[in-house]
């Protein structure tokens, strides 16, 4: 009897087992029979990732930020600024936003980038033409508010500090950024 106990909570472990696979045998050895296949066409099989961590985060591309010091393009302050911009760098969109953790973030004015970056409007306007001048920003319209005023939205160059998938940009993004100064186009890394 005691062994008859056994033998079913043996049987009973292991079937939880199977149980828990993602995959049974028999998927398993078809998954490995279609990898086999895409391997010989130089592709591959990739099983979908979970994201794990949900942390915001904004890429520096190193070797263009090293050749923009090399070259001296960029005085301390608009470093200083760029650094400064990066908690509100939208994700994909790479539009200076007003809160990242929105589904949909609006679109910083340069007042109210003064405002959060404890700055004076005239500073952070100068800033900005001085980085849109050199290919570091851009600037688009975006609307018009309630007083018909032109409302922008401003923009940072994906080959320097990009939030997103870099092997996925956003088509608009590209093309904003695809006439770069002459200097932008000795940069060692383009994503596009």
């Amino acid at each position: 009897m005691e062994k008859a106990l056994e033998a079913a909570e043996r049987k009973a472990r292991l079937r939880d087992i199977d149980n828990s696979k993602v995959l049974t045998q028999e998927e398993l050895d078809l998954a490995n029979q279609l990898q086999a296949k895409a391997n010989a066409g130089k592709m591959k099989l990739v099983p979908e990732k979970k994201v794990k961590n949900k942390a915001k985060f904004a890429q520096i591309i190193q070797p263009n930020w090293g050749y923009l010091f090399e070259i001296d393009y960029l005085k301390t302050e608009e470093y200083k600024f760029l650094n400064r911009v990066i908690p509100y760098i939208g994700f994909r969109s790479n539009c200076l936003v007003d809160d990242i953790n929105k589904k949909s973030p609006v679109p910083l004015s340069q007042s109210d980038l003064a405002q959060k970056l404890g700055s004076s409007k005239p500073t952070v306007s100068r800033l900005v033409k001085q980085l849109i001048d050199k290919g570091i920003m851009s600037k688009a319209e975006s609307g018009k508010d309630d007083v018909n005023a032109r409302m922008y939205a401003l923009y940072i160059n994906p080959h320097i500090i990009y939030c997103g998938d870099r092997d996925n940009i956003n088509e608009t993004l590209q093309t904003m950024f695809r006439k770069t100064p002459k200097a932008l186009k000795k940069l060692p890394e383009r994503l596009f």
